[in-house]
């Protein structure tokens, strides 16, 4: 049985190893009218910088431009001869004895060699007396100082946020060639399963993961394609697998562990997929699942809500980014001060529904109470998961531990 490092680093191995066997197609989108068309697509291709940004020496001060040999010391009087502002730059020079009156963002005069501020400086008919002395190259920006022309701002692979799709705007790409979104299927099972809009019998239960799995795909960029539940029937369960597996990933959820009716893994092995694991020490979320079968990775979640969530947020997770052109990351640890002590059973690592607050300034977890794995209630109070590794289960109030933030909890 692996640990969840192990199974973690085994997905993206396999997935480095086998993409190219499952290679996207990549789309071109405009965003120029709508910047939510590419927010959070993966970039297929490098934007470059047309010109020098910036394309002139900016001030970065109100103020005004002076010769700073000029105002070596305080004290200096310049004549003011001009004004250059934003998008109407002073067409001129500045000569020995002089200033030209400067705003932010406007292009410095030829001649000037700094930026005094506004603070520093009083005007007298049409002169300027500075208070302080000048530095040379003071409060201006050189031009081509944050990009030249040709460099690349934004390399292949880059997830686009709002910076990017700004960057990208900047430098004249409203259109940008990015990896497609992967096909991700969503199939639930079990006979106690109905779905969200029906009525539920006195021991059946709605579709909830269907639900959050949807989500959790579109959190993670890729497209979800929900599929109907599957019975606890061997015929009805491989004709839906193999409608999932039209899709570039398949997702799974119950079924996974080794009850009379838990038929998922049977129904693979006679498809003849291959299994890279079966089980991973972990709680919630020991039954997890990883495999490939007829050319596509397949994920088997366990059926309970809380391991289904998390165990999607570890393993599935780095596979829709692998495969949708992305390099995962290491999972996103913070570190919070433990408000009370834990002990937890041996053998498997704990992730356990918590919530992070900054009561002092300082962050604080705390454990949420919670009924087992079925319980979704717990991850809705909290916003994180507890981490308490099985080579340390007693952690005592007050010490430094990891936790794993709920995407886009905080």
């Amino acid at each position: 049985m692996l640990t969840v490092e192990q199974a973690r680093a085994k997905v993206i191995e396999v997935m480095t190893e086998r993409k190219s066997r499952c290679a996207l197609k990549t789309e071109t989108v405009d965003f120029a009218q709508d910047p939510s068309r590419a927010l959070g697509r993966v970039l297929a291709e490098q934007i470059s910088a047309d010109r020098n940004y910036p394309p002139f020496n900016r001030s970065i001060r109100d103020g005004f431009a002076v010769r700073a040999s000029d105002v070596a010391q305080p004290g200096a009087k310049l004549r003011l001869i001009g004004e250059s502002r934003a998008g109407v730059a002073f067409n001129g020079s500045v000569g020995p004895g002089e200033c030209v009156r400067i705003l932010t963002g406007a292009a410095l005069p030829k001649g000037a060699s700094a930026v005094m501020m506004l603070e520093y400086a009083r005007e007298e008919d049409d002169s300027v007396l500075f208070e302080q002395s000048a530095k040379m190259g003071q409060h201006y920006v050189l031009a081509g100082a944050e990009a030249r022309v040709g460099e690349v701002v934004i390399p292949r692979g880059t997830r686009l946020g709002y910076p990017e799709l700004a960057m990208a705007a900047e430098v004249g790409r409203v259109s940008l060639t990015v990896a497609r979104r992967p096909r991700v299927a969503i199939l639930s099972t079990g006979d106690e399963v109905v779905e969200v809009d029906q009525t539920p019998g006195p021991f059946q239960i709605r579709n909830s993961n269907t639900i959050s799995l949807s989500a959790q795909v579109a959190l993670a960029g890729g497209e979800p394609v929900p599929l109907l539940n599957a019975k606890d029937e061997m015929s009805d369960l491989r004709a839906k697998i193999e409608e999932g597996l039209k899709a570039d990933i398949l997702l799974l959820s119950g079924g996974m562990s080794v009850g009379k009716y838990d038929l998922v893994e049977t129904a693979m092995r006679e498809m003849e997929a291959e299994f890279f694991f079966d089980a991973v020490a972990l709680r919630p979320g020991k039954p997890a699942v990883f495999g490939w079968c007829k050319g596509k990775p397949v994920f088997g979640l366990p059926g309970n809500p809380v391991s289904t969530m998390l165990t999607f947020e570890l393993f599935a997770v780095p596979g829709i980014e692998l495969l949708g052109g992305y390099t995962p990351h290491p999972l996103p640890f913070v570190r919070a001060k433990l408000s009370h002590a834990v002990n937890e059973k041996a053998g498997v690592d704990h992730y356990l529904p918590a919530r992070v607050t900054w009561p002092n300034g300082e962050p604080h977890v705390e454990l949420m109470l919670w009924e087992g794995s079925g319980d979704i209630g717990a991850v809705v109070r909290g916003n994180c998961f507890l981490k308490v590794d099985q080579s340390r289960l007693q952690i005592e109030a007050g010490e430094w531990v990891d936790v794993l933030p709920r995407r886009s909890a905080f």
